[in-house]
C-alpha cells in the first residue's frame, strides 16, 4: 500500500450541507491568507501536496477532494448543471472552515471549477490562478475565439468520449504500465511531457485510481446524436459537465469584481491544447475515429485561443491576467516545474 499523505499535511472530513469532503490542509500558526487548490479530472488534491508544503509559513493551504475523487463523498453529478455541483460544493466547504476570501488555484477542470466559483460566489475569489485550465467555453465541439457550438446537441463531447479501456482500468485499481491504456501509462503520456525522474508517480497513480467510476460520476453517460461521431452528451457525470451544451463560464469577462488572474500553461500539453490531443474532431482527423466529415464540419477545438480572448476581454473591462508558459512542459506545470511554478503563484499572492 502506498502512503499518499506527505508529512506536514493533515487530512479530515468537513461535512458540510451538501456533502462529506476530504480536505488537506498544510496549516499556518499566523496565516495572513489562504490558498485553496481544485484539482482535475482523474485525480485528488494528493496532487497539490509539494506545492502545499513549499508555500510560505505565513499562507494557509487548503486542498478539497471534489465529490466522486480522492476521500470525498462519491454523490451524483448533475451535469446539466455544469461544473456547479463541484463549485457548489467547494464554496460550502469555504464557507463551513469559515475561510472567507481566499486564493484559488484551479488545475485543468479545477480552472472551469474556479470560473464558476468567480460568477456565483464571487466574494470568495481573492485571486485566481488556473493551471491548463478548460477552455472557458468548455471541452470540444466548439470554434473560434467566441466559442460557437458546432452542433446544438454538442456532438462528440461529453461522457461518450472517454476511452473505455481507460475507465475500466481505473475500476480494477490497475497500477501497472502493461497498457498504454493503464493510470500510470496514461500520466506518462498525457499529464506530464516527461516522466522520467518525476518523484511520487506511485502517489499520482493512486490519487487518478481514486476516481469513482459509476453512473453519476466517472466519465458520465451520452445521448444518440445524428452528427458524427454519433454520441452527445448525457445529463449526468463528470466529463458531461464540460460539455459545451452545459459549461460557459465566459461571463466571468462582465463580472463588477475582477480578481486577478494568473494563467500557466505548458507549452507541450497533450490535454489542453491546440490542437489538444484528446478531442474527438483531432482524433478523427488524424484517422483515429473513422468518417470524420473533415474541417469545415468537426474542426478541434482552439482551447488557448478560447482563453486566451476571454481573459483579454476580461482585462480590457477592468480586469488583469498573466500568461505564462513553460517551455518543455506538458498539462501539470506544477509537477514538471515545481519552483518556478512555487515563484509564479507566490509572485500572484503577493
Amino acid at each position: 500500500m502506498v502512503d499518499t499523505l506527505f508529512d506536514g499535511i493533515t487530512a479530515r472530513t468537513v461535512r458540510t450541507s451538501r456533502l462529506a469532503a476530504n480536505v488537506l490542509e498544510r496549516a499556518s500558526e499566523h496565516p495572513r491568507r489562504t490558498v485553496v487548490f481544485v484539482h482535475g479530472n482523474v485525480s485528488s488534491s494528493l496532487f497539490w501536496q509539494p506545492t502545499m508544503l513549499a508555500l510560505p509559513a505565513d499562507v494557509r493551504a487548503v486542498a478539497v477532494d471534489l465529490r466522486g475523487f480522492g476521500g470525498s463523498e462519491a454523490l451524483a453529478v448533475d451535469a446539466l448543471r455544469g461544473v456547479r455541483d463541484f463549485s457548489d460544493d467547494v464554496a460550502s466547504v469555504v464557507d463551513e472552515l469559515g475561510i472567507g476570501a481566499a486564493d484559488f488555484v484551479g488545475w485543468s477542470m479545477g480552472g472551469g471549477v474556479v470560473m464558476q466559483l468567480m460568477l456565483d460566489r464571487g466574494e470568495l475569489v481573492r485571486s485566481a490562478t488556473f493551471v491548463s485550465p478548460v477552455s472557458p467555453y468548455g471541452y470540444g465541439g466548439t470554434v473560434g475565439a467566441d466559442g460557437r457550438m458546432l452542433t446544438a446537441d454538442g456532438a462528440g463531447t461529453g461522457g461518450g468520449g472517454a476511452n473505455p479501456e481507460v475507465v475500466a482500468r481505473i475500476a480494477a485499481g490497475d497500477t501497472s504500465d502493461e497498457s498504454p491504456f493503464s493510470p500510470r501509462n496514461v500520466f506518462r503520456s498525457s499529464y506530464v511531457k516527461n516522466a522520467v525522474g518525476l518523484p511520487y508517480e506511485d502517489v499520482w497513480v493512486e490519487s487518478m485510481l481514486s476516481t469513482v467510476t459509476r453512473e453519476g460520476n466517472y466519465p458520465g453517460d451520452s445521448s444518440a446524436s445524428e452528427s458524427w461521431p454519433g454520441f452527445a452528451p448525457g445529463a449526468r457525470g463528470v466529463l458531461n459537465t464540460m460539455a459545451p451544451t452545459n459549461f460557459n463560464v465566459s461571463a466571468i469577462v462582465g463580472l463588477e469584481a475582477k480578481p486577478p488572474v494568473l494563467w500557466i500553461r505548458g507549452a507541450d500539453d497533450v490535454i489542453v491544447g491546440e490542437p489538444s490531443g484528446l478531442d474527438i474532431n483531432h482524433l478523427g482527423s488524424l484517422g483515429y475515429i473513422p468518417g470524420w466529415p473533415g474541417e469545415q464540419v468537426a474542426p478541434a477545438q482552439p482551447m488557448l485561443s478560447q482563453t486566451r480572448a476571454v481573459l483579454d476581454r476580461y482585462a480590457a473591462n477592468g480586469g488583469t491576467y498573466r500568461e505564462v508558459v513553460f517551455e518543455e512542459c506538458g498539462h501539470s506545470a506544477h509537477l514538471e516545474h515545481p519552483e518556478r511554478f512555487l515563484a509564479e503563484l507566490t509572485t500572484q499572492l503577493g
